[in-house]
């Protein structure tokens, strides 16, 4: 590390926090920290996407005109993890992996001490950019330790002739759903409603025409009252009397926001326990932002989250009263990064 004071560190390695330490390097802001307690940066992506993935800007149709100064474009799983390290090969900004936070508290002098469980760092302003799928959803039934080989919370060990249960209603499920049955699996996917409420256009008339085609069934209004170990694989016990067996099981039924963790930081929340914060991304606190997942109220794209990041280096701009050689930064950060604007 450069140093232990830091203008802007951040918390959370994902698109929102990558596009926050972009920003503030192309403003010129001297001395940037970004945090994670994963290996790497990204790890939403390395998790949860498939090899090959596509990657949209536009997600699912949904047009994000980008605001800031990073030009994401289509790609692939690969392709986007290679632009974001890229980024990040910009040596003005610190990174430390494999760190989890601790506390996020104010000091005497006005600054967050940012305390990790082997130091502390300074910071005149803190961006909490963690994710919510590092946490994903659990079923309110036990999973028996048998059968956990053969339960996922992503496409990790998915194969092709495989008969999978996918569990969710949102695009994750979704889209787990459909790719899986392109790939030459018997996929059903049952959702405790009667409607798709949170799916978007594209990915509720895929799936209702891949049932009509046969090629993956729906089961709506319908739950899982428990699963256990027949035989070696997974039989799933559903509300409705019935219960059939499966080779695997996919949740996809979202993950939680660190509500302890925002609660500790001294974040107002709202009565879903989700983050208050304006249309500049500051939460109740006085140069504390949220970004990426977090501040997302339904799933948001890649570009999206990097629009957070735009926003928020402006604001603390406006709100911290210091000068940063904004044009000079700029054409010098383009020079030295060609795909860039």
């Amino acid at each position: 590390m450069k140093t232990d004071k830091y203008d802007i560190v951040i918390i959370g390695g994902g698109p929102g926090g990558i596009a926050t330490a972009i920003e503030a390097a192309v403003h010129g802001i001297e001395h940037i920290l970004l945090i994670d307690k994963a290996d790497n940066h990204s790890s939403t992506i390395r998790k949860f996407y498939k090899e090959n993935k596509r990657v949209d800007k536009d997600w699912k149709g949904q047009s994000v005109l980008i605001e800031g100064n990073i030009p994401f474009m289509d790609g692939t799983k690969e392709s986007t993890l290679d632009f974001f390290d890229q980024l990040l090969d910009e040596e003005k900004i610190d990174t430390a992996f494999n760190t989890e936070v601790e506390s996020i508290v104010r000091n005497e002098e006005e600054l967050f001490l940012i305390t990790t469980a082997t130091q502390s760092f300074k910071a005149t302003a803190v961006v909490i950019a963690i994710g919510k799928m590092g946490k994903p959803n659990m079923p309110s039934y036990k999973i028996p330790p048998s059968i956990k080989e053969y339960v996922n919370f992503n496409l990790d060990k998915c194969s092709t002739g495989e008969k999978i249960l996918v569990v969710g209603g949102g695009n994750s499920a979704a889209e787990y759903a459909y790719e899986l049955a392109d790939e030459g699996n018997n996929i059903t996917l049952v959702y405790r409603k009667n409607e798709f409420s949170r799916l978007n256009p594209e990915n509720e008339n895929i799936l209702r025409a891949y049932n009509g085609q046969e090629k993956l069934r729906l089961r709506m209004n319908t739950d899982i009252e428990s699963v256990e170990n027949e035989h070696g694989k997974i039989r799933v016990n559903f509300n409705d009397g019935y219960f059939t067996i499966y080779d695997r099981i996919i949740y996809a039924i979202g993950g939680t926001s660190p509500v302890d963790f925002l609660k500790k930081c001294g974040i107002a929340l709202d009565e879903d326990n989700k983050p208050i914060y304006d249309e500049h991304y500051r939460t109740n606190i006085h140069c504390m932002y949220v970004a990426g997942d977090i501040a997302f109220n339904t799933g948001g794209s890649i570009a999206a989250a990097l629009n957070h990041g735009y926003h928020i280096v402006n604001s603390f701009m406006r709100r911290s009263g210091k000068i940063y050689a904004y044009t000079d930064k700029v054409a010098e950060f383009i020079k030295k990064h060609p795909t860039f604007k």
